[in-house]
């Protein structure tokens, strides 16, 4: 943990700061937590009012504003947050610890400078793996596996034969990467299992959360786009293709050669149909199904998924439906009473 100036962190982020320089900030917090020597910031407008009552030293807004803290003035405050928090707190460190006796290495394995390699890690045959890569305990390294630059393993991470890993790649522990997709011929009641040849991609700076399933294509490749963010305990299935900078809150399911845009954003446990398309900068409400093609930059919600606003509306008469079929069953009868008066047959 580091002390900076409001100074030095104004500096660090290009901001206006309002209030003393020389104010000591040694840690970040909350609005509502923050004391005495911590930042926070205000990145929604719903709890503003919490500014003018937050004890911190600072707090970070977008604009200047009524309150008694110093103000670091930036253009995206959440963003700003982050970087002061890397300054002050920053990374997890891994511990040094080299190559693991107790780790298996296969002859024909090429690993790249400055690799740590914990025990009970496996690396298979013909395996290629880049500079600064860190591998925790309990991982396994199939066959042919590709692994680019400074990438983590996390402990009991399992990377299947064949599977490509770009630079900057982030799996968490108990994460499974290229198992055989869930494909099976049914014939005459029976279900045979369909060889799984295509594998897993995963490009630059991509993330995988813990407990993921990512399946190996059954023809085609399964690909995760540059920059993308996968939550934890999220299934991908065989041949799906997903875009650049996407993050996928926990839970989603995706199934099989369904095609993700870049910079897609699915609330926790959405679930997505097979082949379909899902368009760019889409924005999909947590529990949403989408079982149809999803244009570009569309915010959609519920099950099926529709445009969200129309979900909303759908969804908020849910609470009132037993009172309104109350309402009709009685207007029905009284129309029927209507017709017998009249000497007509209700239809």
């Amino acid at each position: 943990m580091k002390t900076k100036t409001l100074q030095e962190l104004a500096e660090h982020v290009g901001g206006r700061l309002v209030g003393d320089p020389n104010i000591l900030i040694r840690e970040a917090s909350t609005l509502d937590k923050a004391g005495c020597g911590e930042i926070t910031f205000l990145s929604n407008p719903k709890y503003e009012p919490l500014v003018k009552k937050t004890k911190a030293s600072a707090v970070i807004v977008q604009k200047e504003m009524e309150c008694t803290a110093a103000q670091l003035i930036v253009e995206d405050p959440y963003y700003a947050f982050m970087q002061i928090v890397v300054l002050l707190h920053g990374h997890r460190e891994h511990p040094k610890v080299g190559i693991s006796p107790a780790a298996h290495i296969a002859q024909t394995a090429q690993l790249g400078p400055d690799c740590q390699v914990s025990q009970g890690v496996t690396i298979s045959e013909h395996v290629k793996i880049g500079k600064n890569c860190y591998f925790y305990p309990g991982v396994f390294v199939g066959p042919k596996v590709q692994i680019g630059d400074d990438c983590i393993f996390y402990p009991n991470a399992v990377i299947y034969d064949g599977t490509i890993i770009g630079n900057r790649v982030i799996v968490q522990s108990n994460a499974s990467i290229g198992q055989d997709g869930f494909g099976f011929a049914t014939h005459k009641g029976q279900h045979h299992k369909i060889p799984q040849i295509g594998r897993v991609i995963l490009e630059d700076d991509v993330e995988i959360g813990a407990g993921c399933a990512i399946e190996r294509g059954t023809l085609d490749n399964t690909v995760i786009g540059k920059g993308s963010k996968i939550g934890d305990l999220v299934a991908i299935g065989h041949g799906t293709k997903i875009g650049p900078c996407c993050l996928l809150v926990p839970q989603v399911g995706i199934a099989g050669s369904a095609v993700i845009g870049h910079h897609v954003v699915m609330g926790g446990q959405v679930g997505v149909v097979g082949h379909i398309r899902v368009g760019n900068m889409v924005k999909i409400a947590a529990k949403a199904g989408v079982i149809n093609d999803v244009p570009d930059e569309a915010t959609v919600g519920g099950t099926p998924a529709i445009d969200v606003n129309k979900a909303k509306r759908a969804y908020a008469l849910i609470e009132f439906l037993p009172e309104m079929r109350k309402k009709l069953k009685e207007l029905e009868r009284r129309l029927d009473d209507l017709s017998k008066e009249n000497g007509q047959t209700t239809p």
